[in-house]
């Protein structure tokens, strides 16, 4: 069987639009260092959300990104677009957490500043067709 992938999305609850699909959380010390480093891009609709963290720098990356700060009721206290590599942003006391997204995601959502955003866990399952199949019989028929 297939394995399990989880992460979270990310939604603008206040302008009703989605920021991604697929957001690493890095919540552990190493997974907070390493962030984006190594990596030629950032996929459409996905991104990574550093816990806690208030401000970052783009030092070694290869690409530019879009930054959102938001705090801890994930209010939106801080938007950076297009931060380009070997960047350095001031660390904003409000936030209590980064998420780093491709160019041009606060554009397109139109998140600014004061918006409200769901950022919820989720998790994919890979199905089958015998999955589909059984899911859908009542509980005593599977």
């Amino acid at each position: 069987m297939g394995q399990k992938k989880t992460g979270v999305y990310i939604y603008n609850q206040t302008k009703e639009t989605f920021l991604a699909f697929q957001v690493k959380v890095a919540d552990s010390v190493l997974s907070r260092m390493v962030g984006l480093l190594g990596k030629r891009a950032l996929e459409p609709e996905s991104g990574v959300w550093i816990v806690p963290c208030n401000s970052i720098h783009t030092v070694g990356m290869l690409f530019t990104i879009d930054v959102v700060l938001v705090d801890k009721n994930f209010k939106v206290v801080g938007v950076h677009e297009f931060l380009r590599p070997f960047s350095i942003t001031r660390p904003n006391l409000s936030a209590e957490s980064v998420i780093e997204l491709p160019p041009h995601t606060i554009f397109k959502s139109g998140t600014t500043i004061g918006d409200q955003l769901v950022i919820e866990r989720y998790e994919a399952k890979p199905t089958s067709p015998v999955d589909s199949l059984t899911s859908s019989l009542p509980a005593g028929k599977r």
